[in-house]
């Protein structure tokens, strides 16, 4: 996908890859989402990765564990869908591709989501998880514990439009806490197995502007906004010291032992967002895309912007870990469209490069055709997962899991 001659300004050892989801290419009838997925009920075979997953796996390095096939039940462990995920990791290696693997990617067992991330025993459900497919599965040196932590929490516990569907604030911040902390005794249980493991979380970020430039509050919006969805979850990792401030509220600081417990940062990276205070949107939030820069808007309405990619990886870059881009694309059914948003990403990501910023890979999100047919709430477009199956993000190659 890349030329050889444009790959020549990057490092030999750069990574190229895919990026997939376990749910979103195999579905389960076992996961918390499979409850809201009218689509994948009616049509399951648009998510057959997991049996086509022979075919597909020339495409893809980076790729997640379905949690719910592999414990269906509390107390039941499915060893022939660990042997599918170790047969997966067994592939990619034959083909020379370095494996990938995300241990959490949104969905959950159904048993779990019934108290789900506010109660504290998630905490010893989840590394019971983690430890059995830390021990099970082998090959694997690149660990994402969580992808996207801050979508999770705001599409499950603030819109309530996700599993669990709760909308509660004090919820949502102990949710969150409990999370984190299962981040870094995650980190520590993969490298008391793989000591050399690279482990991270994806964290989803995304450019921020005023909608008014001229105008206090929407600046005020924006700064508490790029704070918390980008930058507490870095300043956290930094300092072992969670900051969280939602507009109106006094901010609050919350303990997590998560200081320094990252090999690498996974940058999720899609859209620009411009935003206003307007006290009758929910916390006085309002957005919206625009097309400043001429490049256009994706097929979902959301602002293509390259140049943003540049200020989420000048910010990551403070952690001072190296950096790879767990997740880039665009939702369009443009072929063209797709090229000109990845040479534009890709130039950036070269300029990046030339000014000194660690960055060693870049996974393009393969198509996706699961629907969660819920609203997309104006305060949360960056909810990837709810594209309808019109809408074609990331690369298609005319394979049988999609819409061809």
């Amino acid at each position: 996908m890349i030329s050889r001659e444009r790959a020549w300004g990057f490092p030999s050892d750069f990574l190229w890859g895919i990026a997939t989801s376990a749910f979103q290419l195999e579905g389960s009838r076992n996961a918390d989402w499979a409850l809201w997925d009218k689509t994948l009920n009616e049509k399951p075979e648009v998510t057959n990765h997991y049996n086509l997953y022979k075919e597909d796996l020339r495409l893809l390095n980076r790729f997640s564990l379905e949690w719910s096939r592999i414990q269906p039940e509390e107390d039941v462990w499915d060893h022939d869908a660990i042997a599918h995920y170790q047969e997966i990791i067994d592939i990619l290696l034959k083909n020379n591709i370095e494996p990938m693997v995300t241990i959490h990617h949104f969905t959950h067992p159904l048993w779990f989501i019934k108290k789900a991330w506010h109660d504290d025993a998630s905490i010893e459900k989840f590394l019971t998880y983690t430890k059995k497919m830390v021990s099970m599965l082998t090959g694997v040196r690149y660990w994402i514990t969580f992808n996207e932590p801050y979508v999770l929490i705001l599409g499950g516990y603030l819109e309530g439009c996700m599993p669990p569907g709760i909308r509660d604030v004090s919820l949502a911040v102990k949710a969150l806490k409990n999370i984190l902390v299962c981040h870094g005794k995650a980190y520590d249980v993969i490298h008391s197995h793989i000591p050399d493991a690279m482990v991270s979380v994806a964290h989803n970020m995304a450019a921020f502007n005023p909608w008014h430039r001229w105008n206090p509050a929407d600046k005020l919006i924006s700064r508490i906004a790029r704070h918390f969805y980008n930058n507490s979850l870095l300043d956290a990792l930094s300092t072992g010291t969670l900051r969280l401030q939602f507009p109106f509220k006094k901010v609050m600081e919350i303990p997590v032992p998560i200081k320094n417990k990252i090999d690498f940062f996974g940058v999720n990276y899609y859209t620009r967002m411009h935003l206003r205070f307007n006290p009758f949107k929910k916390m006085g939030i309002e957005l919206r895309h625009r097309d400043i820069g001429g490049y256009g808007l994706t097929d979902m309405g959301w602002e293509i912007h390259p140049q943003g990619l540049e200020r989420v990886l000048k910010r990551a870059a403070r952690l001072n870990v190296p950096l790879i881009i767990t997740e880039n694309g665009i939702a369009t059914r443009d072929d063209q469209k797709k090229i000109r948003f990845m040479k534009k990403h890709i130039d950036v990501l070269e300029k990046c490069l030339k000014q000194g910023i660690d960055i060693r890979g870049l996974m393009h999100v393969l198509a996706f055709t699961v629907s969660i047919l819920i609203p997309l709430s104006a305060s949360l477009p960056m909810l990837q997962h709810t594209i309808p199956t019109s809408s074609r993000a990331g690369l298609h190659f005319n394979l049988k899991l999609t819409f061809a």
